[in-house]
Formats: C-alpha cells, sequence, structure tokens
C-alpha cells in the first residue's frame, strides 16, 4: 500500500492525517495481532448491558480491518472468542455468536472491496452450524482475494492450539527426531502465516490471555489504555509507530559502534 492509499480515507487536517505521514511504510509489521478486551468495562461505566459493550465494539473491528488493510499490513488477526469464554452466562455467549454472524453478513462487501481474505482459527468444529455456515460462506466468498488476510480466532486457546498441532503432528506419522521448531509450526492454525511482529491489548491489561501463545514468541507488544469499543484508527497507527521506534533484537545482542568499528 502506500501513503496516498490510506489519506484517501482520512478526513483532510485531521490528527490521523499527521500520524498516517509518519509512518515509514517499509517497515510495517507484517501480522499484527489484537487481543479485543474492555467491552464489559466500557457498558459498565456508561450503565449498560454487557451486549452493548459487544456491539459497540463491531465498529472498532470494522475501522481496525480496514485501516490495517489500507496500510499494508499482510496479516490481521483478532481475538474474538476463547475456549474459555463459554463460561459465560449463556445469553450473553449467544448474543456474541449472533453478533458474530451479523459482522460477516454486513462486512462481506466491505472484505471484498479492500481485497481482504478472510478465515477462522481454533476449534470451530464445536461452534453450532449456523455460525459454521456463516463463517464458511465468508470463507469461501473472500478465499481468492489477494490482499491482507484476516483472521479471527474463535473458541480459541493458545495451549489448545499447540495440543491439536502435536496431534496432528503424531497422526502424520512424522518421526520424533524429525520434528524440529519450523516443522511443528506446519501443524499450527496459522501454519505457512508470519509470526505476529506486534501485539496490541486493549484496555490496559498486562497478559496475553492464552492467544498464540508459541507464535508470540518474539513479537513487540503494545498495551492501550484504551477500552476495544472506543480504539479507532488513530490508536493503531500510534501502535505502528511506536512498533516502527523499537529495536528489535530476537534474544540477541546488537553490536556497539566501537565492536564494529566505528569511530
Amino acid at each position: 500500500m502506500s501513503l496516498e492509499k490510506i489519506l484517501a480515507w482520512i478526513p483532510p487536517g485531521s490528527p490521523d492525517e499527521a500520524l498516517a505521514r509518519q509512518v515509514n511504510f517499509d517497515q510495517l509489521p507484517a501480522h499484527v495481532a489484537i487481543i479485543m478486551d474492555g467491552n464489559g468495562r466500557w457498558a459498565a461505566q456508561r450503565h449498560l448491558p454487557r451486549v452493548e459493550g459487544h456491539r459497540a465494539g463491531i465498529d472498532s473491528v470494522r475501522d481496525v480491518v480496514e485501516t490495517s488493510a489500507r496500510l499494508g499490513i499482510g496479516v490481521l488477526t483478532l481475538y474474538a472468542f476463547s475456549v474459555e469464554n463459554w463460561k459465560r452466562p449463556k445469553a450473553e455467549v449467544a448474543m456474541l455468536m449472533m453478533l458474530l454472524k451479523r459482522y460477516i453478513r454486513l462486512e462481506l462487501g466491505t472484505l471484498l472491496k479492500n481485497n481482504i481474505r478472510f478465515r477462522v482459527i481454533g476449534r470451530t468444529d464445536d461452534l453450532s452450524p449456523d455460525v459454521q455456515h456463516e463463517l464458511e460462506i465468508g470463507i469461501r466468498k473472500t478465499e481468492h482475494n489477494t490482499g491482507m488476510l484476516f483472521n479471527i480466532a474463535l473458541n480459541y486457546g493458545g495451549r489448545a492450539e499447540i495440543v491439536d498441532a502435536a496431534r496432528r503432528a503424531i497422526a502424520s506419522g512424522m518421526a520424533p527426531a524429525d520434528l524440529d521448531e519450523a516443522k511443528f509450526g506446519e501443524f499450527l492454525y496459522t501454519s505457512g502465516q508470519p509470526d505476529p511482529d506486534l501485539l496490541i491489548r486493549t484496555s490496559g491489561e498486562m497478559r496475553v490471555s492464552n492467544f498464540l501463545l508459541w507464535q508470540i514468541a518474539y513479537a513487540e507488544i503494545w498495551v492501550a489504555d484504551t477500552l476495544w469499543p472506543d480504539f479507532r484508527r488513530r490508536d493503531l497507527l500510534g501502535a505502528v509507530l511506536d512498533y516502527q521506534k523499537r529495536d528489535r533484537r530476537y534474544g540477541g545482542i546488537k553490536p556497539s559502534p566501537v565492536a564494529l568499528g566505528a569511530k
């Protein structure tokens, strides 16, 4: 993508425009993963039912997905529903699933217009048939798009993913001696995708919540105090700009100027 592509979508003279002009489009994170947290607190602050927080959060999803695609992010993964979320009240879970189906129906045109591929990661076989049907429609209709890959993590858990990958490796007949980290990665839900360079969490919580545990080994973590329903384009741009200022060492030590022979 280019600066012109995203500026065409941003109101001239807005703070978002100033942020966009600072982005180095040659150093974008290849994969951004987001833990969308704070819907319940957003609703509570407004004395509203929790479901209204989830409903408001859809606007943030829409804004972040399109911003990411226009920026030129290769992969975006949003944590929508964890394996632990089944413990929530049945009415809340049912509403979350209804909102998910509605999102896919209403946003499919936007995904197609922006050349976005849609995928789901997680134990989708445990979802109800009607939800699976809607997901399959979204996946099938966008499978030939060549732009950003948009993953939604549903009925997802990082530990569960690792267990599932181990089971797949065993079922493949691969000898334990032949299994290394690269080959194990081929059995993960995200096989073939780059690991996240940037992990964003909203609502100020300092934990990874069982999300992409294998893949975020060297991800840069950016935590926003903003609750998810208030997270918008400007927040994503701020996270990307902060990421671009960081010195990524992947466990190594950056040589000093003296060691490099500098004078």
